[in-house]
């Protein structure tokens, strides 16, 4: 096929695509706050919802973060958020993996008062964002009620957003976001024995 050829195809296949995406933001003319859930088990939920609370500040808006299972740890966010931007209300549970700790009883307790700490960011509406990261783990575990969950995500302020990370959750919490993607693992460096890089693992 000649140049010219191509140039016609690639063009009439992109006028194609611009029509189609012209037509959705047509009809995206609702305005409010959206609830995002990052699941999957592959690598980079919490790093994608770490990428909106960057984008978040850089509209000068107000952000919290919640952590549950992370904090024993040092991150490389955390480090940031703490040291960059102490603007941003940021919160750890501070046991680690519940995998490491193996005291069901003190991850449900601590899983408690940390779901405490967000409740307010979710009642509040000068927060534009809020980061529930590995949320879903307190479901899956059963250290947190679900419905309590959904309820907090559904009766938030209306321009209100909230990212919940982490894998599975259930489909009912599924069915109250508006957004759910998936993280599908194809390779990941640490099953070739290749160590956690700083920087980009933590």
């Amino acid at each position: 096929m000649s140049d010219t050829r191509k140039d016609a195809k690639h063009n009439a296949a992109m006028k194609k695509q611009k029509a189609k995406v012209d037509a959705h933001i047509e009809a995206a003319d609702l305005e409010r706050g959206v609830a995002v859930l990052l699941t999957g088990n592959g690598k980079g939920k919490s790093s994608s919802a770490f990428g909106m609370v960057m984008r978040a500040l850089g509209y000068g808006q107000k952000v919290g973060v919640v952590q549950f299972i992370k904090g024993e740890q040092l991150s490389g966010e955390e480090i940031y958020l703490k040291e960059r931007c102490p603007e941003v209300a940021f919160f750890q549970m501070g046991t680690g993996f519940t995998w490491n700790t193996q005291d069901r009883s003190g991850d449900i307790e601590a899983a408690i008062a940390t779901w405490e700490r967000a409740l307010p960011m979710l009642r509040d509406p000068e927060f534009d964002l809020v980061v529930l990261d590995e949320l879903t783990y307190m479901i899956a575990y059963d250290y947190l009620d679900a419905d309590a969950i959904i309820d907090a995500i559904r009766s938030r302020p209306p321009n209100q957003s909230v990212v919940v990370t982490g894998r599975g959750g259930g489909s009912a919490l599924q069915e109250v976001m508006d957004t759910v993607s998936e993280v599908k693992e194809i390779k990941h460096a640490f099953k070739e024995g290749i160590k956690a890089r700083k920087g980009v693992d933590y």
